[in-house]
Protein backbone atom coordinates (compact mmCIF):
# COMPACT_ATOMS: atom_id res chain seq x y z
CA UNK A 1 0.00 0.00 0.00
CA UNK A 2 2.98 2.45 0.51
CA UNK A 3 3.89 2.69 -3.53
CA UNK A 4 0.16 3.02 -3.72
CA UNK A 5 -0.12 5.76 -1.43
CA UNK A 6 2.34 7.74 -3.27
CA UNK A 7 1.26 7.45 -6.71
CA UNK A 8 -2.37 7.71 -5.98
CA UNK A 9 -1.73 10.94 -4.30
CA UNK A 10 0.39 12.56 -6.83
CA UNK A 11 -2.33 11.66 -9.16
CA UNK A 12 -4.89 13.36 -7.05
CA UNK A 13 -2.39 16.20 -7.04
CA UNK A 14 -2.23 15.97 -11.01
CA UNK A 15 -6.21 16.79 -11.41
CA UNK A 16 -6.38 19.20 -8.95
CA UNK A 17 -3.93 21.59 -10.61
CA UNK A 18 -5.85 20.77 -13.96
CA UNK A 19 -8.93 21.57 -12.94
CA UNK A 20 -7.48 24.32 -10.74
CA UNK A 21 -8.54 28.02 -12.25
CA UNK A 22 -6.44 30.19 -10.36
CA UNK A 23 -2.81 29.99 -8.80
CA UNK A 24 -3.88 29.49 -5.32
CA UNK A 25 -5.78 26.59 -6.24
CA UNK A 26 -2.96 24.98 -7.99
CA UNK A 27 -0.29 25.82 -5.47
CA UNK A 28 -2.88 24.68 -2.76
CA UNK A 29 -2.97 20.94 -4.60
CA UNK A 30 1.36 21.10 -4.69
CA UNK A 31 1.52 21.70 -0.91
CA UNK A 32 -1.16 19.42 -0.10
CA UNK A 33 0.70 16.46 -1.98
CA UNK A 34 3.89 17.41 -0.78
CA UNK A 35 2.43 17.44 2.92
CA UNK A 36 0.60 14.17 2.30
CA UNK A 37 3.92 12.29 0.85
CA UNK A 38 5.87 14.00 3.72
CA UNK A 39 3.06 12.29 6.24
CA UNK A 40 3.45 8.81 4.24
CA UNK A 41 7.45 8.94 4.88
CA UNK A 42 6.74 9.71 8.63
CA UNK A 43 4.58 7.21 8.86
CA UNK A 44 6.98 4.47 7.01
CA UNK A 45 9.76 5.64 9.94
CA UNK A 46 7.83 6.04 13.07
CA UNK A 47 5.08 2.34 12.00
CA UNK A 48 6.82 0.13 9.34
CA UNK A 49 9.62 -2.68 9.73
CA UNK A 50 12.39 -1.65 7.37
CA UNK A 51 13.43 -2.69 5.33
CA UNK A 52 10.42 -3.49 2.90
CA UNK A 53 10.70 -5.37 -0.12
CA UNK A 54 6.85 -6.56 0.11
CA UNK A 55 4.39 -4.24 -2.00
CA UNK A 56 0.68 -5.10 -3.27
CA UNK A 57 2.07 -4.16 -6.81
CA UNK A 58 6.28 -3.22 -7.71
CA UNK A 59 7.16 -6.74 -5.45
CA UNK A 60 11.01 -7.43 -6.79
CA UNK A 61 11.63 -4.21 -8.21
CA UNK A 62 11.12 -1.82 -5.60
CA UNK A 63 12.29 -1.63 -1.99
CA UNK A 64 12.55 0.75 1.21
CA UNK A 65 15.76 0.45 3.61
CA UNK A 66 16.88 3.13 5.64
CA UNK A 67 18.95 5.00 2.78
CA UNK A 68 16.17 5.86 0.50
CA UNK A 69 14.31 6.00 3.49
CA UNK A 70 16.47 9.31 4.78
CA UNK A 71 16.55 10.29 0.79
CA UNK A 72 12.49 10.42 0.71
CA UNK A 73 12.39 12.45 3.84
CA UNK A 74 14.98 15.01 2.84
CA UNK A 75 13.25 15.48 -0.17
CA UNK A 76 9.44 15.50 0.70
CA UNK A 77 10.49 18.21 4.10
CA UNK A 78 12.26 20.65 1.06
CA UNK A 79 9.67 19.79 -1.59
CA UNK A 80 7.07 20.77 1.34
CA UNK A 81 9.07 24.21 1.90
CA UNK A 82 9.53 24.91 -1.51
CA UNK A 83 6.12 24.75 -2.67
CA UNK A 84 4.65 27.02 0.30
CA UNK A 85 7.74 29.02 -1.27
CA UNK A 86 6.17 29.02 -4.64
CA UNK A 87 3.06 30.12 -3.47
CA UNK A 88 4.48 33.79 -3.03
CA UNK A 89 7.44 33.50 -5.78
CA UNK A 90 5.53 32.50 -8.55
CA UNK A 91 2.88 34.65 -7.95
CA UNK A 92 5.12 37.53 -8.46
CA UNK A 93 6.34 35.71 -11.23
CA UNK A 94 3.07 36.15 -12.91
CA UNK A 95 2.88 39.77 -11.74
CA UNK A 96 5.87 40.80 -13.85
CA UNK A 97 5.32 38.68 -16.78
CA UNK A 98 8.42 36.53 -16.28
CA UNK A 99 6.28 33.18 -16.08
CA UNK A 100 2.84 33.05 -18.62
CA UNK A 101 -0.58 32.34 -16.85
CA UNK A 102 -0.69 29.71 -19.43
CA UNK A 103 2.34 27.58 -18.54
CA UNK A 104 0.92 27.67 -14.95
CA UNK A 105 -0.82 24.19 -15.10
CA UNK A 106 2.34 22.71 -16.64
CA UNK A 107 4.54 24.09 -13.91
CA UNK A 108 2.52 22.60 -11.09
CA UNK A 109 1.63 19.29 -12.96
CA UNK A 110 5.36 19.40 -13.70
CA UNK A 111 6.03 20.18 -9.93
CA UNK A 112 4.38 17.18 -8.89
CA UNK A 113 4.81 14.70 -11.05
CA UNK A 114 8.88 15.42 -9.90
CA UNK A 115 8.02 14.41 -6.55
CA UNK A 116 6.37 11.28 -6.74
CA UNK A 117 9.59 10.14 -9.86
CA UNK A 118 11.68 11.14 -7.19
CA UNK A 119 10.78 9.15 -4.44
CA UNK A 120 10.07 6.15 -7.07
CA UNK A 121 13.96 6.48 -7.65
CA UNK A 122 14.94 6.63 -3.84
CA UNK A 123 12.52 3.86 -3.61
CA UNK A 124 13.94 1.24 -6.47
CA UNK A 125 15.81 -1.51 -5.94
CA UNK A 126 16.16 -2.32 -9.65
CA UNK A 127 19.06 -0.47 -10.60
CA UNK A 128 17.98 -0.30 -14.29
CA UNK A 129 14.44 0.97 -12.89
CA UNK A 130 16.27 3.23 -11.21
CA UNK A 131 17.97 4.74 -13.80
CA UNK A 132 15.11 5.26 -15.66
CA UNK A 133 13.45 7.25 -12.94
CA UNK A 134 17.12 9.24 -12.92
CA UNK A 135 16.66 9.68 -16.24
CA UNK A 136 13.25 10.83 -16.34
CA UNK A 137 13.90 13.32 -12.91
CA UNK A 138 16.39 15.16 -15.26
CA UNK A 139 13.65 15.78 -17.92
CA UNK A 140 11.15 17.13 -15.95
CA UNK A 141 13.60 19.43 -13.67
CA UNK A 142 14.69 20.64 -17.45
CA UNK A 143 11.01 21.84 -18.12
CA UNK A 144 11.34 23.37 -14.69
CA UNK A 145 14.24 25.37 -15.51
CA UNK A 146 12.63 26.33 -18.70
CA UNK A 147 8.94 27.30 -17.92
CA UNK A 148 10.13 31.05 -17.82
CA UNK A 149 9.79 33.35 -20.38
CA UNK A 150 13.67 33.96 -21.33
CA UNK A 151 15.13 32.04 -24.43
CA UNK A 152 18.37 32.03 -22.05
CA UNK A 153 16.37 29.34 -19.65
CA UNK A 154 15.49 27.62 -22.77
CA UNK A 155 19.39 27.22 -23.53
CA UNK A 156 20.01 25.99 -19.92
CA UNK A 157 17.80 23.46 -19.56
CA UNK A 158 18.88 22.08 -23.00
CA UNK A 159 22.38 21.70 -21.63
CA UNK A 160 21.04 20.04 -18.53
CA UNK A 161 19.45 17.59 -20.65
CA UNK A 162 22.16 17.11 -22.99
CA UNK A 163 25.07 17.20 -20.42
CA UNK A 164 23.59 15.02 -18.08
CA UNK A 165 21.71 12.26 -20.59
CA UNK A 166 24.56 11.84 -22.33
CA UNK A 167 26.35 10.95 -19.64
CA UNK A 168 23.50 8.57 -18.39
CA UNK A 169 24.02 6.65 -21.15
CA UNK A 170 28.13 5.41 -20.21
CA UNK A 171 25.81 4.47 -16.65
CA UNK A 172 23.70 2.33 -19.06
CA UNK A 173 26.49 0.56 -20.57
CA UNK A 174 27.73 0.03 -17.17
CA UNK A 175 24.63 -1.42 -15.90
CA UNK A 176 24.89 -4.03 -18.67
CA UNK A 177 27.91 -4.76 -17.52
CA UNK A 178 26.69 -5.30 -14.01
CA UNK A 179 24.20 -7.48 -15.30
CA UNK A 180 25.83 -9.69 -17.40
CA UNK A 181 28.62 -9.88 -14.72
CA UNK A 182 25.43 -10.95 -12.02
CA UNK A 183 24.63 -13.61 -15.16
CA UNK A 184 28.05 -15.27 -15.36
CA UNK A 185 27.49 -15.54 -11.07
CA UNK A 186 24.17 -16.49 -10.76
CA UNK A 187 23.19 -17.95 -14.05
CA UNK A 188 20.50 -15.91 -14.37
CA UNK A 189 20.97 -12.26 -14.39
CA UNK A 190 19.91 -9.33 -11.82
CA UNK A 191 19.67 -5.97 -11.40
CA UNK A 192 18.38 -6.03 -8.02
CA UNK A 193 20.37 -3.97 -5.57
CA UNK A 194 19.71 -6.66 -2.54
CA UNK A 195 20.99 -9.58 -4.89
CA UNK A 196 24.15 -7.91 -6.43
CA UNK A 197 25.14 -7.05 -2.64
CA UNK A 198 23.91 -10.43 -1.59
CA UNK A 199 27.06 -12.01 -4.55
CA UNK A 200 28.81 -9.41 -4.98
CA UNK A 201 31.83 -11.05 -3.00
CA UNK A 202 31.94 -13.55 -5.82
CA UNK A 203 32.06 -11.28 -8.43
CA UNK A 204 35.42 -10.69 -10.74
CA UNK A 205 37.47 -7.43 -9.78
CA UNK A 206 38.05 -6.30 -13.01
CA UNK A 207 34.82 -6.65 -14.83
CA UNK A 208 33.14 -5.24 -11.93
CA UNK A 209 35.64 -1.87 -11.69
CA UNK A 210 35.08 -1.49 -15.26
CA UNK A 211 31.35 -1.51 -14.73
CA UNK A 212 31.45 1.41 -11.66
CA UNK A 213 33.32 3.57 -13.99
CA UNK A 214 30.59 3.64 -16.53
CA UNK A 215 28.56 4.37 -13.67
CA UNK A 216 30.43 6.25 -12.23
CA UNK A 217 30.39 8.98 -15.37
CA UNK A 218 26.34 9.02 -15.58
CA UNK A 219 25.69 9.53 -12.21
CA UNK A 220 28.59 12.19 -11.56
CA UNK A 221 26.96 14.21 -14.42
CA UNK A 222 23.61 13.67 -12.44
CA UNK A 223 25.22 15.31 -9.22
CA UNK A 224 27.29 18.05 -10.49
CA UNK A 225 30.73 16.30 -10.53
CA UNK A 226 33.78 17.76 -12.01
CA UNK A 227 34.30 17.65 -15.24
CA UNK A 228 30.46 16.97 -15.72
CA UNK A 229 29.33 20.36 -13.91
CA UNK A 230 28.62 22.81 -16.58
CA UNK A 231 25.29 22.44 -16.61
CA UNK A 232 24.64 23.22 -12.89
CA UNK A 233 25.82 26.83 -12.61
CA UNK A 234 23.90 27.76 -15.91
CA UNK A 235 20.66 25.75 -14.64
CA UNK A 236 20.25 26.50 -10.96
CA UNK A 237 21.20 30.49 -11.93
CA UNK A 238 18.16 30.66 -14.57
CA UNK A 239 15.94 28.13 -12.83
CA UNK A 240 13.14 30.17 -10.77
CA UNK A 241 14.14 30.44 -6.66
CA UNK A 242 11.75 27.48 -6.07
CA UNK A 243 12.94 25.16 -8.45
CA UNK A 244 17.18 25.71 -7.71
CA UNK A 245 16.08 24.77 -3.74
CA UNK A 246 14.99 21.45 -5.43
CA UNK A 247 17.69 20.94 -7.68
CA UNK A 248 20.07 21.81 -4.86
CA UNK A 249 18.64 20.26 -1.97
CA UNK A 250 16.93 16.97 -3.90
CA UNK A 251 17.98 16.33 -7.34
CA UNK A 252 21.69 16.60 -6.71
CA UNK A 253 21.35 13.58 -3.96
CA UNK A 254 20.32 11.52 -6.39
CA UNK A 255 23.30 11.28 -8.27
CA UNK A 256 25.08 10.65 -5.07
CA UNK A 257 22.43 8.50 -4.13
CA UNK A 258 23.73 6.38 -7.15
CA UNK A 259 26.84 6.23 -6.59
CA UNK A 260 27.03 5.17 -3.01
CA UNK A 261 24.66 2.39 -3.70
CA UNK A 262 26.97 1.05 -6.48
CA UNK A 263 30.10 1.86 -4.86
CA UNK A 264 28.91 -0.56 -1.83
CA UNK A 265 28.35 -3.27 -4.32
CA UNK A 266 32.32 -2.42 -5.88
CA UNK A 267 33.19 -2.66 -1.64
CA UNK A 268 31.88 -5.80 -1.09
CA UNK A 269 33.76 -7.59 -4.41
CA UNK A 270 37.28 -6.40 -2.69
CA UNK A 271 38.20 -3.73 -5.47
CA UNK A 272 37.18 -0.64 -3.82
CA UNK A 273 41.09 0.16 -3.71
CA UNK A 274 41.62 0.23 -7.18
CA UNK A 275 38.03 2.74 -7.73
CA UNK A 276 38.84 4.96 -4.39
CA UNK A 277 41.60 6.41 -6.18
CA UNK A 278 39.62 7.56 -8.84
CA UNK A 279 36.23 8.50 -6.57
CA UNK A 280 38.63 10.60 -4.53
CA UNK A 281 40.60 12.57 -7.84
CA UNK A 282 37.40 13.48 -8.92
CA UNK A 283 35.88 14.94 -5.24
CA UNK A 284 39.35 16.55 -5.12
CA UNK A 285 38.82 18.19 -8.85
CA UNK A 286 35.26 19.30 -7.99
CA UNK A 287 36.19 20.82 -5.04
CA UNK A 288 39.33 22.62 -6.74
CA UNK A 289 37.03 23.95 -9.48
CA UNK A 290 33.88 25.20 -7.17
CA UNK A 291 36.57 27.07 -5.29
CA UNK A 292 38.47 28.84 -8.24
CA UNK A 293 35.06 29.38 -10.07
CA UNK A 294 33.89 30.92 -6.45
CA UNK A 295 37.00 33.73 -6.33
CA UNK A 296 36.14 36.08 -9.24
CA UNK A 297 32.09 35.01 -9.25
CA UNK A 298 29.25 37.84 -9.32
CA UNK A 299 26.40 36.37 -9.63
CA UNK A 300 24.05 35.64 -6.03
CA UNK A 301 22.72 32.15 -7.46
CA UNK A 302 25.58 31.16 -9.84
CA UNK A 303 27.84 31.22 -6.56
CA UNK A 304 25.42 29.14 -4.78
CA UNK A 305 25.36 27.11 -7.66
CA UNK A 306 29.54 26.36 -7.19
CA UNK A 307 28.95 25.86 -3.59
CA UNK A 308 26.93 22.96 -4.30
CA UNK A 309 29.31 21.81 -6.67
CA UNK A 310 31.94 21.99 -3.76
CA UNK A 311 29.65 20.18 -1.25
CA UNK A 312 29.22 17.64 -3.96
CA UNK A 313 33.18 17.17 -3.95
CA UNK A 314 33.42 16.34 0.03
CA UNK A 315 30.85 14.14 -0.54
CA UNK A 316 32.83 12.20 -2.98
CA UNK A 317 36.17 12.42 -0.60
CA UNK A 318 33.94 10.67 2.44
CA UNK A 319 33.23 7.87 0.20
CA UNK A 320 36.30 7.67 -1.20
CA UNK A 321 37.55 7.01 2.33
CA UNK A 322 34.83 4.28 2.73
CA UNK A 323 35.35 3.80 6.49
CA UNK A 324 32.17 3.55 8.76
CA UNK A 325 32.91 6.88 10.41
CA UNK A 326 33.29 8.22 7.15
CA UNK A 327 30.10 7.36 5.29
CA UNK A 328 28.10 7.80 8.45
CA UNK A 329 29.41 11.60 7.81
CA UNK A 330 29.07 11.70 4.50
CA UNK A 331 25.03 11.12 5.08
CA UNK A 332 25.08 13.88 7.55
CA UNK A 333 26.36 16.47 4.98
CA UNK A 334 24.10 14.97 2.76
CA UNK A 335 21.31 16.34 5.13
CA UNK A 336 23.08 19.66 5.97
CA UNK A 337 23.57 20.19 2.23
CA UNK A 338 20.16 19.34 1.48
CA UNK A 339 18.76 21.78 3.99
CA UNK A 340 21.15 24.86 4.12
CA UNK A 341 21.44 25.14 0.03
CA UNK A 342 17.54 25.27 -0.48
CA UNK A 343 17.41 27.96 2.03
CA UNK A 344 20.09 29.68 0.52
CA UNK A 345 18.32 29.36 -3.00
CA UNK A 346 14.99 30.72 -1.10
CA UNK A 347 17.09 34.32 0.37
CA UNK A 348 18.48 34.42 -3.51
CA UNK A 349 15.17 34.19 -4.54
CA UNK A 350 13.97 37.00 -2.24
CA UNK A 351 16.63 39.04 -3.11
CA UNK A 352 16.08 38.30 -6.82
CA UNK A 353 13.10 39.72 -6.37
CA UNK A 354 14.16 43.03 -4.90
CA UNK A 355 16.55 43.51 -7.62
CA UNK A 356 15.29 41.99 -10.68
CA UNK A 357 15.42 45.15 -12.87
CA UNK A 358 19.13 45.36 -12.23
CA UNK A 359 20.10 41.84 -12.25
CA UNK A 360 20.06 38.84 -15.30
CA UNK A 361 21.09 35.21 -14.72
CA UNK A 362 24.15 35.60 -16.35
CA UNK A 363 25.29 39.64 -15.24
CA UNK A 364 26.92 40.54 -12.22
CA UNK A 365 24.42 41.50 -9.59
CA UNK A 366 23.84 44.86 -8.69
CA UNK A 367 22.68 45.12 -4.70
CA UNK A 368 22.32 47.96 -2.04
CA UNK A 369 21.15 48.65 1.84
CA UNK A 370 20.40 44.84 1.13
CA UNK A 371 19.73 44.57 4.63
CA UNK A 372 17.28 47.94 5.09
CA UNK A 373 15.13 46.81 2.09
CA UNK A 374 15.21 43.09 2.92
CA UNK A 375 16.70 42.57 6.13
CA UNK A 376 15.46 38.60 6.89
CA UNK A 377 16.79 37.16 3.48
CA UNK A 378 20.09 38.76 4.02
CA UNK A 379 21.08 37.61 7.23
CA UNK A 380 19.51 34.43 5.94
CA UNK A 381 22.10 34.33 3.21
CA UNK A 382 24.76 35.45 5.71
CA UNK A 383 23.94 32.60 8.56
CA UNK A 384 22.99 29.81 5.54
CA UNK A 385 26.57 31.06 4.18
CA UNK A 386 28.16 30.73 7.56
CA UNK A 387 26.46 27.18 7.83
CA UNK A 388 27.27 25.92 4.30
CA UNK A 389 30.80 26.42 5.06
CA UNK A 390 30.90 24.50 8.20
CA UNK A 391 31.03 27.74 10.76
CA UNK A 392 29.96 25.60 14.23
CA UNK A 393 27.22 24.85 15.45
CA UNK A 394 25.55 24.52 12.42
CA UNK A 395 25.28 20.60 11.29
CA UNK A 396 27.57 20.95 8.25
CA UNK A 397 30.53 22.18 10.95
CA UNK A 398 30.22 18.21 12.63
CA UNK A 399 30.10 16.51 8.88
CA UNK A 400 32.86 18.12 6.94
CA UNK A 401 35.18 18.20 10.48
CA UNK A 402 34.52 14.21 10.65
CA UNK A 403 35.06 13.46 7.07
CA UNK A 404 38.80 15.90 7.07
CA UNK A 405 39.46 13.81 10.23
CA UNK A 406 38.67 10.57 8.19
CA UNK A 407 40.88 12.26 5.49
CA UNK A 408 43.71 13.24 7.90
CA UNK A 409 44.40 9.35 8.39
CA UNK A 410 43.91 8.44 4.80
CA UNK A 411 46.94 11.48 3.86
CA UNK A 412 47.64 14.13 5.26
CA UNK A 413 49.01 15.84 2.00
CA UNK A 414 45.37 15.56 0.54
CA UNK A 415 44.01 17.01 4.21
CA UNK A 416 46.24 19.82 3.44
CA UNK A 417 45.16 20.41 -0.30
CA UNK A 418 41.76 19.98 0.34
CA UNK A 419 41.78 22.25 3.31
CA UNK A 420 43.40 24.93 1.14
CA UNK A 421 40.64 24.36 -1.21
CA UNK A 422 37.98 24.70 1.35
CA UNK A 423 39.41 28.17 2.44
CA UNK A 424 39.34 29.60 -0.82
CA UNK A 425 35.69 28.68 -1.11
CA UNK A 426 34.94 30.14 2.43
CA UNK A 427 36.76 33.37 1.38
CA UNK A 428 35.00 34.02 -2.14
CA UNK A 429 31.57 33.51 -0.87
CA UNK A 430 32.71 35.60 2.51
CA UNK A 431 34.22 38.77 -0.23
CA UNK A 432 30.70 38.39 -2.19
CA UNK A 433 28.61 38.67 1.24
CA UNK A 434 31.21 42.18 2.14
CA UNK A 435 31.39 43.33 -0.87
CA UNK A 436 27.62 43.12 -2.48
CA UNK A 437 25.92 43.53 0.92
CA UNK A 438 27.98 46.31 2.08
CA UNK A 439 26.86 48.68 -0.56
CA UNK A 440 24.76 51.11 0.87
CA UNK A 441 22.91 54.25 -0.57
CA UNK A 442 25.17 57.32 0.45
CA UNK A 443 23.25 59.83 2.56
CA UNK A 444 20.90 62.68 0.99
CA UNK A 445 21.19 60.70 -2.37
CA UNK A 446 17.30 59.33 -3.84
CA UNK A 447 16.86 55.83 -4.49
CA UNK A 448 14.22 54.54 -6.53
CA UNK A 449 13.81 51.00 -5.45
CA UNK A 450 10.50 49.98 -4.43
CA UNK A 451 11.40 47.75 -1.38
CA UNK A 452 9.78 44.36 -2.74
CA UNK A 453 6.60 43.30 -0.01
CA UNK A 454 8.50 39.87 0.51
CA UNK A 455 4.94 37.62 1.54
CA UNK A 456 5.18 35.10 4.70
CA UNK A 457 5.19 32.24 2.46
CA UNK A 458 8.60 33.12 1.37
CA UNK A 459 9.83 33.92 4.77
CA UNK A 460 9.37 31.10 6.86
CA UNK A 461 11.19 28.38 4.82
CA UNK A 462 13.52 30.49 5.31
CA UNK A 463 13.30 30.49 9.31
CA UNK A 464 12.12 26.36 9.35
CA UNK A 465 15.61 25.22 7.20
CA UNK A 466 18.05 27.62 9.07
CA UNK A 467 16.73 26.25 12.29
CA UNK A 468 16.49 22.95 11.08
CA UNK A 469 20.53 23.01 10.67
CA UNK A 470 21.35 24.74 13.73
CA UNK A 471 19.15 22.74 16.22
CA UNK A 472 20.65 19.45 14.43
CA UNK A 473 23.95 20.87 15.22
CA UNK A 474 22.87 21.75 18.64
CA UNK A 475 21.71 18.58 19.80
CA UNK A 476 21.51 15.50 16.97
CA UNK A 477 18.94 13.35 18.11
CA UNK A 478 19.92 10.27 19.38
CA UNK A 479 17.20 8.34 17.11
CA UNK A 480 18.98 10.56 14.07
CA UNK A 481 22.42 8.70 15.01
CA UNK A 482 21.02 5.18 15.33
CA UNK A 483 19.22 5.24 11.64
CA UNK A 484 22.36 6.83 10.27
CA UNK A 485 24.47 3.56 11.90
CA UNK A 486 21.63 1.52 10.49
CA UNK A 487 22.25 3.08 6.68
CA UNK A 488 25.88 2.32 6.89
CA UNK A 489 25.32 -1.03 8.26
CA UNK A 490 22.79 -1.98 5.40
CA UNK A 491 25.49 -0.24 2.85
CA UNK A 492 27.46 -2.82 4.45
CA UNK A 493 31.09 -0.62 5.36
Amino acid sequence: MILVAFVLTALVGIVLVAISRTHGQMNAAAVGQAIVFAAIALYVLLFVQVPVNTFIVGSGYFFIDHLGLLEVLIATVIFVLAAVYARGYVGNLLTSHELEAGSLKLFYAAWCLLELVIILAFFSDNLALFWIFAEMTTIISAMLVAILSARENIDAALKYIFVASVAMIFAFIGLIFLFEISRSVLGTGTLNWTALMAHAAAFPHGMTIAAFLFIFIGFAAKSGIFPFHTWLPEAHAKAPSAVSAVLSGVLLNVGIYGILRVFAIVHETGAATDVTPVILLFGILSIAIAAISMLPEKNLKKLVAFSSIENMGIMLVGIAIATPLAIFWVLVQVIAHAFTKASLFFSAGILHRQYRSHISADAPDEMCDVFRFQPLAAWGFVLGGLAIIGIPPFLAFFSKFFILLSLGSFSLWVLALVLVLLFIAATALGYFVISMFGQVIPPGETCDIVPYRTPLSMKLPIVVLLALVLILGLMFPPGGYAFITQVVTELRF
